[in-house]
């Protein structure tokens, strides 16, 4: 019996012996392995940080270093275009101040001539009445097509009788010499209500597109209305007031289309809303334009008002109908780039 204890007792502690032994020879030969951290030498590939110098994404990062102020004035309806790049041209190249002021059209064009401003924002064309001062004054310049607006007639959302107007019946309420003062006077079927009308000021391309179109000649309106060069003003005056109307560029009519209402327009094929696809396609007529910015070439010599020109024409597509207004196919901003690009090697 003692022998058979001692057999077992034997038995047990060669198995621990053995156990043991296996178990230290996994450690040892595991050993090697956990030396594998020389794979990790293929962290070379790290050093394909190489490459990221080599992107110097910022090989625009010589561009960041540009400085300087650029002055920009003139119309109010451009003004939100100019001012959305004028931020986002601020991100990438903070040292350079864009001041954007709203003179209209008509005063960013005097301010533009008498050499005050870089660029000029215009909601029509330059006239050759400001063609002969800028030439007088020694300024030339380039001119870009930045996009297109449908001027809208806005009124007081609680109006529910004027949802469409024709040309006629707008030449009758802001022609010159103009006496209606009730809607009844519009047309019978309207209320006995007063009209009270709001606009933009006479130095607006608004203006004098809205009258030219209307009217039938440039600045040719009667002056009964309240005026201002700021369309916020026009806004906040038609959205307090139910028995107003007023006029201004589609963005502000889109950016505050909770307090106000579009009148539809009938150019002789029938009663049209002002819309991206109605400006884009040529449908809301006659009040669809285009959008301008015009450069001093001088101006264009300094890097800062050039890549400026740069970014604003790359972007556009996108910043345009943020805005909102409509953006010209790609192939006409190309076109700007195309004019711009010599003035980039100077």
């Amino acid at each position: 019996m003692l022998r058979s204890k001692l057999f077992a007792l034997l038995s047990v502690t060669v198995a621990v012996a053995l156990l043991l032994s296996a178990c230290g020879g996994a450690t040892t030969t595991e050993a090697p392995a956990a030396t594998e951290p020389p794979a990790a030498t293929d962290v070379p590939a790290a050093t394909e940080a190489p490459a990221a110098t080599e992107a110097p994404t910022p090989t625009e990062a010589p561009a960041m270093q540009l400085s300087g102020d650029i002055a920009v004035d003139g119309s109010s309806t451009v003004f939100p275009i100019t001012e959305a790049t004028a931020e986002e041209f601020g991100g990438a190249y903070p040292d350079v101040r864009v001041t954007v002021g709203i003179s209209g059209t008509g005063g960013g064009f005097k301010k533009f001539c008498n050499g005050e401003t870089d660029i000029s924002d215009a909601s029509r064309a330059i006239k050759s009445t400001e063609v002969e001062l800028c030439a007088q004054n020694g300024v030339e310049y380039e001119a870009f097509l930045v996009g297109l607006d449908g001027l809208t007639v806005v009124i007081n959302p609680a109006n529910g009788f004027a949802a469409c107007l024709t040309v006629a019946q707008l030449k009758l309420i802001w022609d010159a010499g103009s006496t209606v003062n009730n809607w009844n006077q519009v047309d019978p079927s309207f209320p006995d209500q007063p009209i009270t009308l709001y606009g933009p000021g006479t130095d607006s391309g608004t203006f004098d597109f809205f009258t030219e179109e209307i009217n039938g000649k440039a600045k040719q309106s009667r002056s009964d209305f309240t005026a201002s060069e700021d369309d916020n003003v026009l806004v906040q005056g038609v959205s307090g007031d139910p028995n107003a109307m007023g006029y201004f560029g589609l963005a502000y009519f889109i950016e505050n289309a909770d307090k106000l209402k579009a009148v539809q327009i009938d150019g002789g094929k029938g009663c049209v809303a002002p819309s991206f696809e109605t400006v884009n396609k040529g449908e809301y007529k006659p009040l669809s334009r285009p959008l301008y910015i015009y450069v001093k070439k001088d101006s264009l010599a300094r890097p800062e008002v050039f890549e400026f020109v740069k970014f604003y024409l790359t972007n556009a597509v996108t910043l345009v109908d943020e805005v909102g207004y409509v953006a010209v196919p790609q192939e006409q901003y190309d076109e700007g780039l195309v004019k711009l690009e010599p003035y980039g090697s100077r």
